[in-house]
Order: C-alpha cells, then structure tokens, then sequence
C-alpha cells in the first residue's frame, strides 16, 4: 500500500522523480509494507526493513540492507562504501536502467524476502577486529576521559569512529578528524548524532546544530 509520506517525498524531488517512482512501484508490486525512514523510502517485510531507496547527484539506487547474504547472480552489486559489511546497491543512471534489469530486480527483492525469512544474519566483524589508528591510539593514551569515554560508547558507535580516522590517508588529516570528535565522544555521541540526541539522517533532527566530523 502506497505510503502518503512518500508521496509527499517524490512530489518534492527535483531529480530522480520518475526514476525512483518506478522503483518504488516495482517493490510495492512484490508485496512490500513501505513507509519513509532516514529521509527516504524504505521497504519492509514483517517489519524488517528489506531495502530503501537513495538519490544522489550523479545516480540514483535501491540498497539491500541485508545484500552481503544474496547471490547477486547478475554481479550488479556495489559496496555503498569501502568498509561496508551488510548492505548492497544496485545504482542507475537512467530510466532504462530499471526497465532493462527490471526481471533480474525482482529476482534479488524476492531472495531478500526469502533471506529474511530464513532468520539469516549478517556476521559482523567485532570491534576489537578493527585496527585502531595509530593517531588515535596515541590520543587514548594521552587522555584518560577520552579513552574511558570511547570504551563506554556502543560497538556501532565505535566502530564508526574507527573506520572514519582510518579512511584519511594522510596522517594530518586522521590528526584533524581525531581532533574535531574528541567532543563528541565525551559526549557519548556517536559520529552522526546530533547534539540534541538524534541522528543527523533523522527527518525530526532540523539540523541546525553543528555534526563535526
């Protein structure tokens, strides 16, 4: 069933609109609950959220939360970043994108279902089999309320700190992220919670407060 949120979401969009449209019919054509979660839509099966939708200056795509666990017979799948462990997308340029894997999209929704009712879940790597930067660990060393602060944030928190320094290639630039988050952590705040306690990608967070990275 059509969600009222989402319509109001295309209606607005000034990109992607009949792109994302079409995704959208594709997904509630197999059955799927759809409401509009992190600013987007988002389908479900049973409550599990099964995949969403994400528009993007140069491509538009409909990302598996759980794609690390289908076959991706038709290899048409991308990390949605490097150190992702979970989810897959399938990204378009065009209208005729969809219509041309419109078969094989609905092969890979149906899987997703079936992964999701199978109980299947993901395994991720546990935070201790990250490598903590050596800048970071430096920093830990030197400040004991930093260091208890990091250890008392959730695992998902950690890990995104962790793989945020470690990205910056240049040792100036872990330096510089390791500097802008200290705050944050002494705050218990994760690296995309809003100082008023949500989540910079929620619809409620208005966004007027600073989200240093």
């Amino acid at each position: 069933m059509m969600n009222p949120k989402v319509d109001a979401f295309l209606v607005k969009l000034e990109k992607w609109q009949a792109e994302l449209s079409l995704l959208r019919s594709l997904l509630l054509e197999m059955g799927l609950e759809e409401d509009l979660k992190w600013s987007s839509p988002c389908y479900s099966y049973e409550k599990s959220n099964l995949v969403i939708l994400q528009g993007f200056k140069e491509y538009f795509a409909i990302m598996f939360f759980k794609g690390v666990l289908l076959k991706d017979t038709g290899k048409i799948f991308s990390k949605p970043g490097e150190n992702t462990q979970s989810s897959r997308h399938i990204r378009f340029t065009h209208l005729d994108d969809i219509l041309s894997k419109e078969t094989l999209i609905k092969a890979y929704i149906q899987e997703a279902i079936e992964v999701e009712k199978s109980g299947a879940k993901v395994t991720l790597k546990k935070i201790e089999e990250y490598a903590v930067p050596e800048e970071f660990q430096n920093a830990l060393e030197e400040d004991e309320a930093l260091k208890t602060a990091f250890a008392r944030l959730t695992p998902g928190r950690q890990r995104m700190y962790l793989m945020h320094f470690a990205e910056a290639k240049q040792e100036a630039t872990r330096i510089s992220r390791i500097e802008k988050n200290k705050s944050r952590i002494l705050m218990g705040k994760g690296l995309s919670d809003c100082i008023c306690g949500l989540s910079q990608k929620m619809p409620t967070c208005d966004g007027s407060h600073k989200h240093a990275r």
